[in-house]
C-alpha cells in the first residue's frame, strides 16, 4: 500500500479531467509531431481561442495539486542524494531516494549499506549483488 494515498488519488483526479494538450494542427500533418508547442502565430485560431473545437492551451490552472508535488508515483517524496550527509536529513518513512548521476559504483555501494541499514526506499539502485 503506497504512502500518502490520498495526495496521490488528488493527482490523479485532476490529471483525469485535465484535456491532452496536443501540438496544433498535428492531427493535420503528418510531419507535425503531437508534443505539445505553444501557437504563436498573430492568427493562429488554436491561440485565440478562435474556432470550436480546437484544443484547448495549456495553462497553470490545469497543474498538479500543490500538495502532491513532488511525489514519486509509490507516494514517497523524490529525494536526489549524493552523498551520506544527504540522507542524514530525510525520513525513511516518507523520503525516497534517487542517486544522483554523477555517484560511481564505489560510493554507491557505500550509500547502499547506510540505505538498507536505514530502510530507505530507492528509485534507482543500479547496484550489483557481487559488489560488497
Amino acid at each position: 500500500m503506497p504512502i500518502n494515498k490520498d495526495k496521490l488519488e488528488a493527482r490523479k483526479q485532476v490529471s483525469e479531467n485535465r484535456p491532452k494538450f496536443v501540438r496544433p494542427e498535428s492531427w493535420r500533418y503528418k510531419r507535425i509531431k503531437p508534443n505539445w508547442r505553444k501557437p504563436k502565430g498573430i492568427d493562429n485560431h488554436q491561440r485565440k481561442q478562435k474556432s470550436r473545437g480546437r484544443p484547448g492551451l495549456v495553462k497553470v490552472g490545469y497543474g498538479t495539486p500543490s500538495i502532491a508535488k513532488g511525489l514519486h508515483p509509490s507516494g514517497y517524496t523524490d529525494n536526489l542524494v549524493y552523498n551520506i550527509s544527504d540522507l542524514e536529513k530525510l525520513d525513511p518513512k516518507q523520503d525516497g531516494v534517487r542517486f544522483g548521476h554523477s555517484v560511481g559504483t564505489k560510493k554507491r555501494n557505500d550509500l547502499m549499506k547506510v540505505v538498507l541499514e536505514k530502510k530507505f526506499k530507492v528509485f534507482n539502485a543500479r547496484v550489483s549483488q557481487n559488489a560488497s
